[in-house]
């Protein structure tokens, strides 16, 4: 009973969190200008993804069952 006690705290304690938006602490500052680039970003523009990290999905998804081209690559594993 004790430790169901003590699980069921640490789980509690866990789930309790800041739902706040990130902002710097008084005194702090951003992080200098990348090398180039003439002006400072703020933390919006930090936390925008660039393109690079989110990519477009190239291949159209498959909306029937097909029949699996030969793939060279699908070795059985070695003995």
């Amino acid at each position: 009973m004790r430790k169901a006690t003590i699980f069921v705290l640490l789980i509690a304690l866990a789930a309790c969190g800041q739902r706040a938006n990130l902002a710097l602490k008084p005194g702090q500052h951003l992080p200098p200008a990348p090398y180039g680039r003439g002006t400072q970003p703020d933390a919006v523009e930090l936390m925008k993804l660039p393109a690079i990290a989110v990519p477009e999905r190239t291949v159209e998804l498959r909306t029937r069952s097909e029949q699996r081209a030969d793939d060279p690559f699908d070795l059985p594993p070695p003995e």
